[in-house]
C-alpha cells in the first residue's frame, strides 16, 4: 500500500447552508480515492462515517454540530414488520438486476421524474445527462447500479434503480430514486433499501450503510424503519435505542421473504 494510500490528504470545505437543519451550516471534511487501493481506503474509512461521492470520500465536519450520524442495518436481526411485508407481497413481480456503473438515458429520465416529484426545489435539479454520467461511471471501487422493473407483460418499465458500492462489511446505498410518482408502485424507496438487506445477507454481508440520519429531519425519519440499526457514536458503532425517531413494528416481526436476485 502507498504512503499516500495509507496517510491520505484531508480537504474542508467552506460552509455553506445546511440542507436538513434550518439556519445551520454545513462543512465537509473529505480526501481523493484513486491508485489500486482506492476501494480498501474506501472500507476504513466507511467504517469511521465516511461516505462515497465519485472518487471523492467525506463526512461532515460542521462546528458545533454534530447532527449527521451515520447508520447502519443490522442484516441478519432483521425482520420485516406487518406492513413492510406487505409492501414486500405487493412489488414481488419485479425483476432486479445489478448492472455494471454505466448511465443509461433511462435511468437519467427516471431520475428528473424522481426529483420533480420529491425534491423539485433541491440543488440535483440542475444535473445535466453529463453530470449524473459523472456520478455513475466516476466511481474507482466496486459499484453496481442496481435497476428495478416492471415485469415485461407490462412493459418493462424501469421504475426504480439504486447506486451501490459493495465494501468489505455491507453495501453501502449512495443514491436510490424511483417513480415516486407511480400510482401502483407506492413505496419503492422503502423496498429497495430491503432488497438491499437481502442482497448483503446472501452475499454474508454483515450490513447495509444508509448514510446519515439527523433527528428531527422528516427527509431523514424513514431510515429508523429497520432495526436493529447501529448508529455511529464517539465510542463507535452501537445500537440505536428504540426511543430514537422510529417507525416501530406494530406487530411481531416475521421473516422475511423478499428474494435474493442473483
Amino acid at each position: 500500500m502507498t504512503a499516500l494510500t495509507r496517510f491520505p490528504r484531508f480537504f474542508v470545505t467552506s460552509p455553506s447552508a445546511c440542507p436538513y437543519l434550518p439556519g445551520r451550516q454545513e462543512r465537509k471534511i473529505f480526501t481523493e480515492l484513486n491508485g489500486p487501493h482506492a476501494g480498501e481506503l474506501n472500507d476504513a474509512l466507511g467504517r469511521i462515517g465516511f461516505r462515497r461521492s465519485q472518487s471523492v470520500a467525506y463526512r461532515p465536519s460542521c462546528v458545533g454540530c454534530n447532527a449527521c450520524l451515520s447508520v447502519r442495518v443490522v442484516n441478519d436481526e432483521f425482520r420485516p414488520n406487518a406492513t413492510q411485508r406487505k409492501l414486500i407481497r405487493r412489488h414481488s413481480d419485479l425483476s432486479v438486476t445489478a448492472c455494471r456503473p454505466w448511465a443509461t438515458e433511462e435511468q437519467y429520465a427516471l431520475l428528473r421524474r424522481y426529483l420533480a416529484a420529491r425534491h423539485p426545489s433541491g440543488g440535483m435539479t440542475m444535473m445535466d445527462e453529463t453530470d449524473y454520467a459523472d456520478m455513475v461511471e466516476q466511481s474507482p471501487v466496486s459499484t453496481y447500479v442496481v435497476e428495478y422493473r416492471e415485469p415485461e407483460e407490462l412493459g418493462g418499465e424501469l421504475v426504480g434503480a439504486c447506486i451501490t458500492d459493495q465494501q468489505a462489511d455491507g453495501l453501502s446505498m449512495i443514491y436510490s430514486f424511483f417513480a415516486a410518482d407511480h400510482p401502483q408502485r407506492q413505496g419503492l424507496g422503502n423496498l429497495i433499501i430491503m432488497d438491499h438487506i437481502v442482497r448483503a445477507r446472501s452475499a454474508g454481508l454483515p450490513y447495509v450503510y444508509l448514510g446519515y440520519w439527523v433527528k428531527g429531519s422528516d427527509r431523514m425519519a424513514y431510515k429508523t424503519r429497520y432495526r436493529p440499526m447501529e448508529v455511529l457514536g464517539p465510542n463507535g458503532w452501537s445500537r440505536m435505542p428504540d426511543d430514537a425517531d422510529a417507525t416501530v413494528a406494530e406487530a411481531a416481526p416475521q421473516p422475511m421473504r423478499l428474494r435474493a436476485f442473483a
